[in-house]
């Protein structure tokens, strides 16, 4: 096992000071690690921003939220569904309207192992145009917002960018030939931490202020799977947690909470547990492999995603 900055332990919530001021964005935070760390963020005294497709689901984790930490809790969702570029754009106009700073924008939410292809409503592969469009948009619609408080974005990826194809497959990136549940979601998390990636670097030519930070929750207990999952990866995936290769959801919080509020962090990095397969154990600065960061395939997947999306970013 890795020994980490953060001693035998490895990272645990216990670092964290007081969050009064600071403002939090959370993309798909009504469930899982994604209301974990909403939770320990509040807790803090942070001011949390939900960005979730479920209306209902939202208003009731702000209700239990509320009820935790006191009706005067600074915790409010924005709806947004990732899937879709106009839903995207109306949330992050909503952010700007009413969201003087933000901190750091945690990009948690994901969809997985879609049994059978499906297209989004702007005509991409599901877990790519969720996972990677969405987030594309969002983070070059409030990078500059992020940018006056020198706030950070947080891209949470998965192991899974490791068990695909290890590379974007430019030629054909909806699945038209050969989709795969597993295949597809690899391909769109490797996507994020390319993205993330190429971010740093064009932040850092063009001299922003914007920290990007790539971490995953390792093998936790979250509703990702049994949401969106088939039923043979739902039943695999509930006979795994009750083993000791899978840990709670907010032990899963843990590297996105670190990412988005520790400092002297390495931003050419992949943070998350550094356990046994990197699946569990104390958190800190896990494997990243070379071919997250091939910088030719980074700058031909931001192009294209510029096209895809029509946005362009202004760094």
């Amino acid at each position: 096992m890795k020994d980490t900055q953060f001693g035998p332990e490895g990272w645990t919530p216990e670092r964290l000071g007081d969050l009064s001021g600071k403002t939090y964005v959370i993309t798909g935070a009504n469930a899982g690690a994604g209301f974990q760390a909403a939770r320990i963020l509040l807790g803090k005294g942070a001011e949390v921003v939900m960005l979730n497709r479920s209306a209902e689901k939202s208003a009731a984790a702000v209700a239990e939220l509320k009820q935790e930490f006191g009706a005067d809790a600074p915790a409010r969702f924005i709806r947004m569904d990732l899937a879709e570029q106009a839903s995207v754009r109306m949330a992050a106009e909503e952010v700007l309207r009413t969201t003087p700073r933000i901190d750091a924008l945690i990009c948690n939410a994901a969809i997985a192992q879609v049994p059978t292809r499906k297209l989004t409503p702007d005509g991409f592969e599901s877990q790519l145009g969720t996972n990677h469009y969405g987030h594309f948009t969002l983070c070059g619609m409030l990078f500059d917002r992020i940018e006056a408080s020198k706030g950070r974005i947080v891209v949470v990826a998965s192991l899974g960018y490791n068990m695909g194809l290890k590379t974007i497959r430019f030629e054909d990136m909806n699945w038209d030939k050969g989709y795969g549940p597993n295949t597809a979601y690899s391909q769109s998390k490797l996507a994020q931490m390319m993205f993330a990636y190429e971010l740093q670097d064009r932040a850092q030519a063009a001299g922003r202020k914007v920290a990007v930070y790539v971490c995953h929750p390792g093998s936790s207990r979250t509703s990702l799977i049994s949401t969106s999952g088939g039923w043979a990866t739902r039943i695999i995936f509930g006979l795994m947690s009750l083993s000791p290769m899978v840990q709670s959801a907010e032990k899963g919080a843990y590297p996105e909470i670190m990412c988005a509020t520790e400092d002297g962090l390495q931003q050419r990095a992949l943070y998350g547990p550094t356990g046994r397969m990197e699946f569990v154990g104390p958190v800190g600065q896990g494997t990243l492999e070379p071919h997250a960061h091939d910088k030719a395939v980074m700058v031909k997947l931001w192009e294209r995603s510029e096209q895809d999306t029509g946005f362009t970013w202004a760094l």
